[in-house]
C-alpha cells in the first residue's frame, strides 16, 4: 500500500487590517468638517451581556479610524468590558461613547440585539436639524430566517400590520453572497479552526479514560492564546513532539477523518497542517490500520468527499449534479467504509432535511460494532463542527457550550454492549478566537458598509453590493421582503401564542379567543400533509369534512385544533352551513364538484382554495366572485400547482436579468419509485384513479420547435414523447397535457409567434401509453355504455364485445383471437399478460380480483377504476416519486458579445416516506400554503384565479423549501430538448 503525503498548500490566515486611504468627492476637502447633523452614524452594538463567551466585534478600532476620518461618518459605540478590543482604542480612533445607540442611522452587532435594547424609532435624516425622519438599518445574525420560534417577537419588532416607512429595515449577514451564490461574510473559516482544538482536546480526554495519555493532552483551547499564530506555534509544537517521538502504540495509527470542502474544512485543513500529517484515501484505511508496521510517528488525514461515502440505492454511481437533482436516490455508507477505522471524526459538512444523513442512529451501531473489530480506541470522538443538531449526524442531540465544550452520549436505541460516544459541538466556536474573527469580519463587511452608507447619503454606491444588501433584507418598511414572506406565518403562530399566554395569565380560557377558521371538503389521499400543516398553526382550526367517517377521524384525531364533520356532497344545505362559519374552504372533492362549491362560497362571501384546473364552468363564476370580494384560487396543488409557481418564479428571474424567453418546456408526472414500479403500465395510484384514465382522454394542443400542432383525444396514447431527457439515471416518456399555448399569455412568454416551443406534458414510464392505448382499443376506458357484470374475469371480454359488435367466446383462446383482431399480435400479448395479472381475462386463476362485483350496471371506465385502485395501490412500504422539470431556453433581451443560448432548468425530484405519498405532500402542502395566505389576508387579488400573484407563488415556494420541497436550478449553454421531443413524436406518427 501507498501513502501519498498531504499537499501543504498556503492556507488563508488573516492578518490586521492595513490603514487605507479613500479619494474623496471632488467637493470636499480634508479640511472640510460637515456640520454633525449632516453625518451619517453609526452605532457599535455591545453584545448580549448573557453570552458570556461572545467578545467579537463588528468593526475594529482601525476601521473606525477610517470611517471618522476619511469618510466623515459619526461612529457610535456602547461601552462594554468584554469585547475583544478595549473601547479606549475605539474612542481614540474618533468613536463616542453612547448608552442606547438612538442617534444612529446603521447600527451594527454579532448576534441578535436584546429586545429591551432594540431601538426601532425613525431617525432624524443626515443634512437636516428637523423634519422628516427616515428608518434605521440593523445588521446582525439574527437567526430569524428558518422562522426559529424563540426569535420571532424580535422579527416581530421590524413588522407592521401595514407598510410602515418609519419601521427599520433587518439585514442579516448570513443571507450576503457574492455573484457565485457563496457566502461572503461569516465566520466558517474559525470555526473549522478552533473546532479542531476543542475536538483534539476532547480526544485527548477520552484517552485519559481509556487509561492512555496521549501527545494532545497540551492542546491549547482557542480561547487561551490571544492569537491562532500563537495557537499555531503551540500545535506545531505537539507536531514535533509527534515527529519525534510517535503516538501511543497501545491506541494504534492516529487517523483523523474529515468531511466537507467549505471554508468550515478548509480552516481545518489549515491548523491540521501544524501537524505531521499524511494524507491517505477511504481504500487505504483498512490496511493502515491493520498492518502493525505502519509508522506511529505520523497523524493520518483521510478527507472524504461524497463521491467516497454517498451510493445510489440502484447501485449508480454517485455524481454531483445528480445527488442534488435527486438526493432521496442515495444512502450513506459512511459508517462502514470511513467511520469504523477514525481515531477522530470532524464533521464539517452541513445538512438538509431532504438529503440522507451522514449517519443515522442506526448507522452508529453499525459503525461502533465495526470500530470495536478494528480495534481499540475507534470512533470514540466526534467533533461535529457543523452542529447540525439531530441532523447529518442523527446522534447529535445538542449543541455545547465553550464552558463545558464536550460529553458523552448514547441514543436510546444504542445496544447496551456498545459504548457512548464523546462529541464536541460547541455552537459559537469563531467566539473562541474574538481577535483574529473580528479582524477577518471587518474586512468583508466594510465594502458593504461604505455601499450603506452611500445609499444613506443619495449617492451612487457600488451596485454590486447594493444589490447584496436588498438580497440579505429580511424586513424593511414594516414588511418582509422577497422570499422571506413566507416567515409570515412562523410570526403569526408566535403572536396568537402570546396572545394566548396573556388571554390565559387574566383568567380569561383560550378558547375564547376567536380562532381563524379552515374548512376543507374532502379526505382522500392527499388531506394529510394538509391537514398536518395547517395544523401547525395554534390560532387555526380546521373542519374536515367527508362522507366517510373514519377517513375525517383518522386526520383529525391526533391534532387538537382539527375536528371531524360528516357531509354528503348533496345535501347542499349543510354544506352551506359549513361553508357559512369558515373563514376559508379547501375543496378536495372531485372536480365536477367544485363550481358547485365556489357558488355557496360567493352566496357566503368566502374564498376557496382547489388543486383543480380552472374549468370554464369555474372560469364563469370570475365577475360574480369580484363583486362578492372573493377570492376563487385554483390550480394550486403539484400539476397545476407547483409547476406554476416554481415556471413563474424562474421566469421572473429572468426578466429581471433582462433575458428573452425562446423555449418553455414543462413536465411533470407522479410515478412508483424505480423499485416499485414493476407492475403493469409501470404505475400505481398516489391519488384518484379516476383522474388518471380521464387525462389519457384529453386532447392537447401545443407548439413544438417552431410548429403548433394539436392532437385529439382519440390520438394522445398513440402521439407521445418517446424520451424526455430530463434525467441521466430515469428512462421516462411523456403525453401532452392539455392545451398549452394559452401559457404564453399565463407566464409572459412573450407573444406566440416568436416562441419555439411551449409544452406541457405528463411522464410516465417507458411502455404506460402503449398499453394504455391497448386498454382503451379493449373498451376498458369507455364512457358511452354500461356493463352488468358478474364476474371480474369477464370484464375484458365484455368491453371488447361492445367495442367490436361481436361475441366472444368465454375461455382464452377466443379472447386472444378478438384481441388480435383491433392490434398487432406482439401489442395482444403484451395486454393480455397485463390483464391477465390484473384479473380480467378468461380462466384466469392465476390473479384473482378479490373485490365484490357491482350489483348495478356502470360504465367499463368505473369498472376497470375499481380494479386499477385495488390492483395497482401502493402496499406497505412502498413509495411513490413525484418528478418535476422545467426547461426555459433563452437568450439576452439586448444584442451582446454572448448571444448564445441559455437552457435554464428547475426542477424537482421528491419521494414518499412512512408518514405520506410524495403526491400527497405536493398537492397538499400548496393547497395549505395558498389557504394560509389566504387566511392571513396576505393575497389580495379577487375572482377565479391560478396561483400568478408573485406574493403568493413566492410563499408558496418558500413553504415547500421549508418543507424539504425545494426546487433546484441550474443553467447551460446550448440547445435543449425540444429537437429531441420534435424527433421522437415524428418518429410516432411515421410508425402509425
Amino acid at each position: 500500500m501507498t501513502i501519498a503525503s498531504l499537499r501543504r498548500s498556503p492556507q488563508y490566515l488573516p492578518r490586521p487590517l492595513a490603514k487605507r486611504t479613500y479619494s474623496l468627492p471632488a467637493r470636499r476637502t480634508l479640511s472640510t468638517v460637515s456640520p454633525e447633523h449632516a453625518k451619517i452614524t453609526v452605532g457599535i452594538r455591545r453584545e448580549d451581556s448573557s453570552r458570556i463567551w461572545e467578545r467579537r466585534c463588528p468593526v475594529t478600532p482601525d476601521e473606525v479610524a477610517q470611517l471618522v476620518q476619511h469618510l466623515d461618518v459619526n461612529v457610535l459605540i456602547q461601552d462594554c468590558d468584554r469585547r475583544v478590543f478595549p473601547v479606549d482604542q475605539f474612542i481614540k480612533a474618533g468613536a463616542k461613547l453612547h448608552s442606547t445607540l438612538e442617534p444612529a442611522h446603521i447600527v451594527l452587532g454579532i448576534k441578535e440585539t436584546p429586545l429591551n435594547e432594540l431601538v426601532t424609532s425613525p431617525v432624524s435624516a443626515p443634512g437636516l436639524r428637523s423634519g422628516p425622519s427616515i428608518p434605521r438599518t440593523h445588521l446582525m445574525f439574527s437567526h430569524t430566517t428558518k422562522g426559529q420560534p424563540y426569535n420571532m417577537e424580535l422579527l416581530s419588532r421590524f413588522l407592521g400590520s401595514h407598510e410602515n416607512p418609519s419601521l427599520p429595515r433587518l439585514i442579516d449577514y448570513e443571507l450576503l453572497v457574492g455573484k457565485d451564490g457563496k457566502r461572503t461574510v461569516g465566520f466558517g473559516w474559525f470555526a473549522g479552526v478552533a473546532g479542531v482544538l476543542e475536538s483534539l482536546s476532547a480526544l485527548a480526554h477520552a484517552h485519559l479514560e481509556l487509561g492512555v495519555a496521549s501527545p494532545f493532552l497540551h492542546t491549547p483551547r482557542p480561547h487561551t492564546h490571544p492569537s491562532i499564530p500563537s495557537l499555531r506555534s503551540a500545535l506545531r509544537s505537539i507536531g514535533q513532539n509527534i515527529a519525534d517521538n510517535g503516538t501511543p502504540k497501545a491506541l494504534g495509527p492516529f487517523v483523523i477523518g474529515l468531511t466537507g470542502s467549505g471554508n468550515v474544512t478548509q480552516g481545518c485543513l489549515s491548523i491540521l497542517d501544524e501537524l505531521p500529517i499524511v494524507n491517505v484515501a477511504v481504500e487505504d484505511l483498512p490496511g493502515l490500520v491493520s498492518n502493525p508496521g505502519t509508522d506511529l510517528h505520523k497523524i493520518y488525514l483521510v478527507h472524504a468527499l461524497p463521491k467516497d461515502y454517498l451510493t445510489r440505492s440502484d447501485g449508480g454511481q454517485h455524481s454531483r449534479d445528480d445527488y442534488y437533482k435527486n438526493p432521496a436516490m442515495y444512502h450513506s455508507d459512511f459508517d462502514t467504509k470511513i467511520a469504523p477505522y477514525l481515531t477522530l471524526f470532524l464533521n464539517g459538512v452541513g445538512w438538509l432535511p431532504s438529503f440522507p444523513r451522514l449517519m443515522t442512529n442506526e448507522q452508529l451501531a453499525t459503525a461502533l460494532t465495526r470500530a470495536a473489530e478494528v480495534g481499540r480506541a475507534r470512533f470514540g470522538v466526534v467533533g461535529d463542527i457543523s452542529c447540525d443538531v439531530e441532523g447529518g449526524l442523527e446522534f447529535l442531540p445538542r449543541a455545547s457550550t465553550l464552558s463545558d465544550p464536550f460529553f458523552k452520549h448514547r441514543p436510546s436505541s444504542l445496544p447496551s454492549h456498545l459504548p457512548s460516544v464523546t462529541i464536541m459541538s460547541v455552537d459559537i466556536l469563531p467566539s473562541s478566537l474574538p481577535l483574529d474573527a473580528s479582524q477577518h469580519f471587518c474586512g468583508v463587511l466594510m465594502p458593504y458598509l461604505r455601499a450603506l452608507i452611500d445609499e444613506y447619503h443619495g449617492r451612487p454606491g457600488s451596485r454590486e453590493h447594493l444589490e447584496a444588501l436588498n438580497v440579505a433584507t429580511i424586513a424593511r418598511n414594516g414588511e418582509l421582503q422577497g422570499k422571506h414572506r413566507g416567515l409570515a406565518a412562523h410570526v403569526e403562530r408566535w403572536q396568537a401564542s402570546r396572545a394566548a399566554e396573556i388571554a390565559s395569565k387574566a383568567g380569561v380560557a383560550e378558547t375564547s379567543l376567536r380562532k381563524k377558521r379552515v374548512l376543507m371538503l374532502g379526505s382522500g389521499m392527499v388531506a394529510g400533509p394538509a391537514v398536518q400543516e395547517i395544523c401547525k398553526r395554534s390560532d387555526v382550526e380546521i373542519i374536515v369534512a367527508g362522507n366517510v367517517r373514519s377517513e375525517t377521524e383518522d386526520l383529525t384525531r391526533k391534532f387538537s385544533n382539527a375536528k371531524a364533520a360528516y357531509l354528503d356532497v348533496h345535501d347542499v344545505a349543510e354544506m352551506a352551513r359549513l361553508i357559512q362559519g369558515a373563514d376559508v374552504v379547501i375543496s378536495l372533492l372531485p372536480v365536477p364538484f367544485h363550481p358547485a362549491v365556489a357558488e355557496l362560497c360567493i352566496q357566503h362571501r368566502k374564498h376557496l382554495v382547489t388543486a383543480s384546473y380552472i374549468s370554464p364552468a369555474m372560469r364563469a363564476l370570475h365577475e360574480r366572485a369580484q363583486s362578492a370580494d372573493v377570492l376563487l384560487l385554483n390550480e394550486i396543488g403539484l400539476d397545476p400547482g407547483i409547476d406554476h409557481c416554481s415556471a413563474l418564479s424562474l421566469l421572473a428571474q429572468l426578466q429581471r436579468d433582462k433575458k428573452r424567453v425562446i423555449s418553455f418546456t414543462s413536465f411533470c408526472g407522479g410515478l412508483p419509485a424505480p423499485d416499485c414500479a414493476d407492475v403493469p403500465l409501470g404505475y400505481k395510484f398516489s391519488w384518484s384513479p379516476r383522474g388518471v384514465l380521464n387525462a389519457a382522454l384529453n386532447g392537447a394542443q401545443f407548439k413544438l420547435d417552431g410548429k403548433e400542432m394539436k392532437i385529439s383525444g382519440n390520438n394522445l396514447l398513440q402521439e407521445y414523447f418517446p424520451d424526455i431527457p430530463i434525467s441521466h439515471v430515469l428512462k421516462l416518456e411523456g403525453l401532452a397535457n392539455r392545451d398549452s399555448l394559452p401559457y404564453a399569455e399565463t407566464y409572459g412568454l412573450g407573444k406566440l409567434e416568436n416562441l419555439q416551443t411551449v409544452l406541457r406534458g405528463t411522464l410516465r414510464y417507458p411502455g404506460f401509453a402503449d398499453l394504455m392505448h391497448a386498454f382503451k382499443i379493449i373498451g376498458l376506458l369507455d364512457t358511452e355504455f354500461s356493463i352488468h357484470l358478474r364476474d371480474w374475469r369477464d370484464l375484458a371480454r365484455v368491453s371488447l364485445e361492445k367495442r367490436i359488435g361481436e361475441q366472444i367466446g368465454s375461455d382464452r383462446r377466443s379472447f386472444l383471437s378478438a384481441l388480435s383482431t383491433v392490434m398487432t399480435a406482439e401489442r395482444a400479448e403484451s395486454a393480455l399478460g397485463a390483464l391477465d395479472w390484473l384479473g380480467l381475462t378468461p380462466e384466469n386463476v392465476l390473479s384473482k380480483t378479490p373485490l365484490a362485483t357491482p350489483l348495478k350496471p356502470q360504465a367499463p371506465i368505473e369498472l376497470f377504476t375499481s380494479v386499477l385502485a385495488h390492483k395497482l395501490r401502493y402496499n406497505l412500504g412502498e413509495r411513490d416519486m413525484v418528478v418535476l422539470s422545467h426547461e426555459i431556453v433563452a437568450q439576452p433581451s439586448l444584442p451582446s458579445i454572448d448571444s448564445a443560448t441559455e437552457v435554464h432548468t428547475s426542477s424537482l425530484v421528491a419521494y414518499g416516506n412512512s408518514e405520506a405519498s410524495a403526491m400527497a405532500r405536493c398537492v397538499g402542502l400548496p393547497v395549505a400554503f395558498a389557504a394560509l395566505e389566504v387566511l392571513y389576508g396576505n393575497v389580495q387579488v379577487r375572482g377565479v384565479h391560478g396561483p400568478t400573484d408573485k406574493g403568493l407563488y413566492g410563499a408558496v415556494l418558500d413553504g415547500l423549501q421549508g418543507a424539504g420541497l425545494e426546487m433546484k436550478e441550474s443553467v447551460r449553454k446550448g440547445p435543449g430538448m425540444e429537437r429531441v421531443l420534435a424527433e421522437g413524436l415524428n418518429a410516432r406518427r411515421v410508425a402509425l
